[in-house]
């Protein structure tokens, strides 16, 4: 009988059950062990995709196809017969993307949400918006043909991001499958002046394996960092009822710090798996480095080392924030982040922690912005204070990210409630305080074309 729930959990999937004894011998989920198979698999298939189906060897309609193919048969593996619902919707989205029109599509991976919704905004701007009511970076990204059925059904499904993502723009996909994506980035540099008389040909070679290298020391600091602070910590009857309000605040830092290598695992493995098929070049950095950022979804070390909310916000999930300021923050006329965090949380699913945690950060994210707009100068005159500063408000930001993300690992209503109130809401009530009593100085509104990988406006 004790045996029984390892077992259980082990089967709960719809997808293929061949891994299953791989699934019992580790004790990790059969889901689990299918999607990281299929990741690994799709890093072989992405280097075999990038040497031997090279645009200088094979046309844009094999590599759609095959790229499709691929996909395909991951979601298969990974989901059974829960993928033919996908296919259908993405099918019947069609039809109304090729219109320009905007749809609200509910769907099991969220993934393809985004490249709908982001591929429909795009044509609308292109087909049925006036060039001049677009910004810089809407009139660059702008669709204005049509895509054909391959196309489409390539950008939604193929094998490098249909399991993990990330979103990333139709005509960057576009570029990367015809063999333009590099050297467009390349044009942007005088390479004569850097003592080259034809353009180089950048290697991922590097960016891959350190990537990897980042990948395996996420895995192994989640499944150590996981088992010693789990997340059922923060509701066990020690923390909420027995340590001091110091004590809870150490232990929820420790314990949102050991949730975290999950996701630095599964978004750099699905950079890495990318950048081997060739696709993510960002261009050419200040030092004549290439770079392989294009569709990195985090910052590790900005992320560790943030001083301020937007600091943190701006480095985590970029692509989601990408999209976000896509298709909402600069499209609402009204209260652009309190839509985009609504936006977000309806987007993540139906738990209501999700919900505490985006609706949590919006005061947040206002107290944040006020206090920083109203006091940071204040400490920019001498090297002492700036250094001061820093570290009070990196351990504020840390803190108030822990406080904020609580909900989102707990998912339920009772435990969040249980750990806020042993907390004695007090981010809440700082939050509303600060908002009350501090101006908040209106921000001017920018213009200038940004790369996904710097956005502005970052909210997930």
């Amino acid at each position: 009988m004790a045996a029984r729930p390892p077992v259980s959990l082990s089967y709960r999937t719809t997808g293929s059950t061949c891994l299953h004894p791989l699934s019992q011998l580790l004790g990790i989920p059969l889901d689990q062990v299918n999607f990281v198979a299929c990741q690994l698999f799709a890093l072989s298939a992405a280097f075999w995709f990038r040497i031997y189906l090279h645009p200088g060897k094979a046309s844009p309609e094999v590599r759609h196809a095959l790229a499709t193919i691929l996909g395909i048969y991951f979601v298969v593996f990974c989901f059974g017969w829960y993928a033919v619902h996908l296919f259908v919707l993405v099918l019947m989205c069609y039809g109304v993307m090729v219109t320009a029109s905007i749809s609200n599509i509910h769907r099991p991976l969220m993934i393809v949400t985004q490249k709908i919704t982001t591929l429909a905004f795009q044509i609308h701007d292109g087909l049925g918006r006036k060039a001049e009511d677009l910004s810089a970076e809407q009139h660059r990204l702008a669709v204005k043909v049509k895509p054909s059925l391959l196309e489409y059904l390539s950008y939604h499904l193929n094998f490098m991001s249909i399991i993990a993502g990330p979103c990333n723009n139709f005509k960057d996909y576009a570029a990367f499958i015809e063999g333009r994506h590099i050297h467009m980035k390349l044009l942007e540099v005088n390479w004569k002046q850097r003592g080259f008389h034809s353009l180089p040909e950048p290697s991922p070679s590097a960016a891959v394996i350190q990537k990897l290298c980042m990948t395996l020391m996420s895995l192994l600091l989640f499944l150590t960092l996981s088992k010693s602070f789990p997340v059922t910590f923060l509701i066990d009857d020690w923390f909420v009822h027995k340590a001091n309000f110091l004590s809870r605040l150490w232990y929820l830092y420790v314990v949102m710090q050991a949730a975290k290598p999950k996701y630095y695992f599964a978004w750099t493995l699905a950079d890495a798996v990318h950048n081997a098929a060739g696709f993510g070049f960002s261009g050419v950095d200040a030092d004549g480095h290439f770079c392989w950022d294009l569709l990195s979804n985090l910052n590790i070390w900005k992320i560790e080392t943030a001083t301020s909310f937007k600091m943190y916000l701006e480095n985590w999930n970029i692509q989601t924030s990408a999209w976000l300021k896509c298709v909402c923050y600069e499209r609402v006329p009204w209260y652009p982040t309190v839509f985009t965090f609504v936006l977000s949380a309806l987007w993540h699913g139906v738990y209501p922690g999700y919900y505490f945690t985006f609706l949590t950060g919006v005061p947040v994210t206002l107290a944040a912005r006020a206090v920083r707009n109203n006091y940071r100068h204040h400490f920019l005159s001498s090297k002492a204070r700036k250094v001061a500063y820093d570290v009070v408000t990196w351990a504020a930001t840390q803190l108030a990210i822990s406080y904020t993300a609580a909900p989102f690992v707990l998912l339920a209503v009772e435990p969040t409630i249980s750990l806020y109130k042993s907390m004695f809401f007090f981010l809440h009530i700082v939050s509303l305080l600060i908002i009350f009593f501090l101006p908040i100085k209106p921000r001017q509104p920018q213009r200038q074309p940004q790369s996904a990988n710097s956005v502005k406006k970052k909210v997930d």
